[in-house]
């Protein structure tokens, strides 16, 4: 059995490539735990019309809007669950070393938990389940979206990348055959599979027609 890929959805803009994410991931047979900061509640409500009771969450919520909505690939009749755990709850598996995991992607990811993460400060779950992959060098994906960058910015995303982490920022390509705002959203999507070993069809790849 597949270990969970762990993801935490914080207040940056782009709350539509975490939930692309789960859909993937969900179609793929990946179980998923997923996290979501006070931040992220604001932001997949302002940007999706997502609204989400962090203390009593209905995850039936969590789903694209009309604009990004594709039938998931590759299909699956194996669906991967999605088990919620609160930002406060520091006894969550993913706090733990000890609890295996297929990796943790941070989509999107603030420029304050990119900071917590690369000073090993951590004020909730998704920082602490963060930390954690970085002890056990276990992949940690961060999908940062911020423009322009701050030199701390930069500074943060270089001590990340020195401690075994990923940075992803959500730059979409073009190369693939644009024709909606979904096949950027997979674009990035797509890019954070190939980084958990998920196979996907979501992309044409370069040089394959």
């Amino acid at each position: 059995m597949l270990a969970p890929i762990i993801l935490g959805i914080t207040g940056a803009s782009g709350a539509v490539y975490a939930v692309r994410l789960v859909e993937v991931l969900r179609a793929a047979g990946r179980d998923v735990h997923l996290s979501i900061s006070a931040s992220g509640r604001v932001v997949l409500l302002q940007e999706l019309g997502i609204d989400l009771d962090l203390e009593h969450i209905d995850l039936s919520r969590l789903r694209p809007t009309a604009s990004f909505t594709r039938v998931a690939s590759p299909p699956s009749t194996v669906v991967g669950d999605v088990q919620y755990f609160h930002n406060q709850n520091f006894l969550a598996p993913m706090a733990s070393g000890s609890f295996l995991t297929g990796g943790m992607v941070i989509c999107p990811c603030s420029g304050t938990t990119l900071s917590a993460v690369a000073a090993g400060s951590a004020g909730n779950l998704i920082q602490r389940a963060a930390e954690m992959h970085l002890k056990e060098r276990r992949k940690l994906i961060l999908v940062t979206r911020e423009t322009p960058l701050s030199l701390a910015h930069i500074d943060n995303m270089r001590r990340v990348t020195e401690a075994g982490g990923v940075v992803l920022p959500a730059s979409p390509g073009w190369y693939h055959g644009v024709e909606s705002p979904a096949d950027l959203v997979d674009f990035v999507v797509a890019r954070i599979c190939d980084q958990l070993g998920v196979g996907h069809q979501l992309m044409r790849r370069w040089g394959t027609k």
